[in-house]
């Protein structure tokens, strides 16, 4: 039986991204245009509108749509900012990003997710990317500051680096914390060092490459 393709995108939205009180129209608009479908590993294409997390290779996985879709409303993207997106993935973040805002630097320590990625987006004639292949904890250097950063993996505490790539007045979002009860923030750069936190959602997200917890020992 051939699956209704538009059907479950409508219904992952309205189902699923609608009731966690994601309601901004334009993140909405997006999920309905990009096609989710095209970014899912061939063997999960049929549960590319599930409610589930779905497994990339290499200990990753993609977001579940709820979360999405309550990142990118978080983010408030109007078109003209510049994105750093921390992790590749799938490139379906990337997609969106793209969508909504001027431009998007994307860092992926696997290759192979960025090439990939990159087929997948110009498949979807998705333009405005620059991809890289780095090490994003310790190595990637941006070479500027960005308006928004998407971070995609978690990390147990937010590297101080992330923090500087950030302008004055612009926002980042990143899921912090210890497994299995982690904390998707929105952190605010208000200038002169200060960053307030908006706390968004709990949720579980495997750690970026470097940025787990340090191994304790008790004797």
């Amino acid at each position: 039986m051939t699956m209704n393709l538009e059907l479950a995108r409508q219904n992952m939205i309205e189902n699923q991204v609608r009731p966690w009180e994601v309601l901004d129209a334009r993140v909405l608009e997006v999920l309905s245009r990009v096609r989710r479908e095209d970014f899912v590993p061939d063997a999960y294409r049929n549960l590319a509108f599930a409610d589930l997390a779905l497994p990339l290779g290499h200990g990753e996985q993609m977001m579940k749509p709820v979360q999405e879709g309550r990142m990118l409303q978080a983010l408030d993207l109007t078109g003209s900012e510049d994105v750093l997106e921390i992790g590749t993935g799938s490139g379906f973040i990337t997609a969106c990003l793209a969508t909504l805002s001027r431009r998007v630097a994307s860092v992926e320590i696997h290759a192979d997710f960025t090439e990939r990625a990159r087929d997948r987006l110009r498949a979807a004639a998705i333009e405005n990317v620059e991809l890289v292949t780095a090490e994003a904890v310790n190595e990637y250097h941006p070479g500027g500051v960005f308006d928004v950063i998407a971070v995609t993996g978690a990390v147990a505490h937010v590297p101080e680096r992330f923090s500087r790539w950030l302008k004055q007045g612009g926002r980042m979002f990143v899921v912090r914390g210890c497994a299995p009860i982690m904390e998707a923030v929105l952190l605010h750069h208000e200038g002169d060092g200060r960053y307030r936190e908006e706390s968004l959602f709990e949720t579980d997200l495997p750690y970026l490459k470097n940025a787990q917890p340090e191994s304790r020992f008790t004797l």
